[in-house]
């Protein structure tokens, strides 16, 4: 059996010719172990799956510290900063326009305390999955499954990224259909009603996969998308920014858009702000309800139990950590850590940067979604329209990042003794995107199915996965099973169980209610 040349060879080698990360006295103490494990009859974890055996082989320096054998098939690999990039990219979703809302419902302190304690246990459980990959010699989530469980624990982990990445997609493509016709209407000014086949949004859909997605999929190593990821994080930037400039440029309480008022908006801002008054349409004077214009450190109401699925969520990366190790220049553990945290921490800033200025933006009045609030007050506010374009584009560079753990996963469960195939590599990266747009644009209703989906994958991706792979992997003999760091990871799992079942709670009593309050972090 065979296994895939492009990934054998990208596991196995950097530019300078060597190995992984470990040197030549980790291997052999690695080696020591493993024939350690023989003698003992226990199951050497390297020798059980005769795909990895070569995987291994070339992940690992060679003894007499000479090239190996094969060479990548492509110019250098990844450096560390577009390696950041890309998982600041997979990291930065959708979620981050709710994330005003989730604090309006905790308080600034309350979702300060949670978001950091969110952003350390992602961390955390990339360090997992780090030290994991390090102990058997492999860089893909599929096969540490297989190590770990066997022929279902990588079918579950690759089922698992599978369904989480498509809902993820989807969910960036609905944003798309049903955003991306209305900022152009009101770019153009064009009668909502009209008949214009460039407001429609199952027209755009289609023509932003094939034009902008499709060849950015078609991309043979995911460190060739950096720069479209680094573009993609300078429009949050920009939305960050905008956000910011806003607090300083919208009074509380805010004057609602309307066709009759639009003309003395701007003469009533003023007034607003000095005496609490405003006009009515009939030019008189009213009290202005100015109640809730006022920041809570902490508070509890019905919709806090909802914000902490949203943050739970909100670092959702996983499936495309290792990956982006694989192609990591000089990978080794402690550098893809690095790349890790750096990654948490620029988006976890930008989080609560966004958070924060948007909720004492609006105070109470805060909506699920921060940039329709905006438009509340004046839907052709070039800078806004501007902003919703930008976040619009950062979704849509997202897409082809998100894809690629997919087509890896399905390549692993289906095709693990197949070479690389660029017919198939093409045809996967077609067919996905095929069967999301067929679902956004006939289907969107099916999106609240992967919110229950989502609710499940994530969780084990995030969580579960990642610490009962750690507890099976990292051999007894090195941490015994009630050893700190396996008692650590085996809490870390029940924490993930115990997310799962409150998202899906939240999500069964929305339907069961009507609403739908219980938005994905991602």
């Amino acid at each position: 059996m065979e296994p895939d040349q492009s990934e054998m060879s990208i596991l196995g080698q950097s530019p300078n010719g060597k190995g992984h990360d470990l040197e030549d006295d980790a291997y052999v103490s690695m080696k020591t172990m493993a024939e350690e494990l023989d003698t003992n009859g226990t199951q050497n974890v390297r020798f059980d799956d005769p795909d990895a055996i070569l995987e291994n082989e070339e992940f690992l320096p060679n003894g007499d510290g000479r090239k190996p054998m094969r060479f990548t098939d492509f110019e250098g690999k990844t450096s560390f900063g577009m390696s950041v990039f890309n998982l600041g990219n997979a990291i930065m979703g959708s979620g981050i326009l709710g994330l005003a809302y989730a604090m309006a419902n905790t308080g600034i302190l309350l979702f300060l305390f949670l978001l950091t304690a969110v952003a350390a246990l992602s961390s955390y459980s990339i360090h997992l999955l780090l030290k994991s990959s390090g102990i058997v010699g492999i860089r893909a989530y599929e096969q540490l499954g297989y190590r770990a469980f066997g022929t279902t624990g990588k079918m579950a982990a690759g089922i698992a990224i599978t369904l989480q990445n498509i809902g993820a997609m989807s969910s960036y493509l609905y944003i798309v259909k049903s955003e991306f016709p209305l900022v152009i209407q009101a770019f153009s000014r064009a009668d909502p009603m009209a008949d214009l086949w460039y407001l429609n949004g199952n027209y755009l859909v289609i023509m932003v996969s094939i034009s902008v997605i499709l060849p950015l999929a078609l991309m043979k190593q995911l460190g060739y998308l950096g720069y479209t990821s680094g573009f993609s994080l300078s429009c949050m930037v920009f939305f960050l920014s905008a956000v910011i400039y806003k607090k300083f440029q919208i009074p509380c309480p805010f004057e609602e858009f309307s066709a009759a008022n639009h003309t003395v908006s701007h003469l009533d801002i003023h007034l607003n702000v000095t005496d609490n008054h405003a006009l009515h349409d009939n030019g008189l004077l009213h009290e202005v309800d100015d109640s809730h214009c006022g920041a809570k450190m902490f508070t509890m109401n019905s919709q806090t139990a909802y914000t902490i699925p949203i943050l739970a969520f909100a670092f959702v990366c996983h499936p495309e950590v290792l990956p982006i190790y694989t192609e990591l220049r000089n990978p080794s553990q402690r550098r893809m850590q690095h790349v890790s945290n750096l990654s948490i921490l620029v988006m976890y800033t930008m989080y609560f940067l966004a958070a924060l200025f948007g909720y004492l933006t609006f105070y109470g009045k805060t909506e699920t979604e921060l940039l329709h609030t905006y438009s509340r007050i004046d839907p052709y506010d070039t800078l806004i329209l501007c902003v919703r374009l930008a976040v619009l584009t950062a979704v849509t560079l997202t897409v082809p990042i998100v894809l690629f753990p997919v087509r890896r996963a399905l390549n692993q469960m289906f095709f693990s003794s197949k070479s690389f195939n660029w017919l198939r590599h093409v045809a996967i990266a077609i067919t996905l995107l095929s069967l999301i747009n067929v679902l956004v644009i006939f289907a969107p209703n099916i999106l609240g199915i992967f919110g229950i989906i989502g609710a499940t994958s994530a969780p084990c991706l995030i969580f579960i996965f990642p610490a009962v792979f750690y507890i099976r992997i990292v051999p007894k003999e090195q941490e015994p099973m009630f050893s700190t760091p396996k008692i650590l990871a085996a809490c870390f799992a029940g924490l993930g169980v115990a997310f799962m079942t409150m998202s899906l709670s939240f999500i069964i009593i929305d339907w069961t209610t009507g609403s739908s309050n219980s938005g994905g972090g991602h």
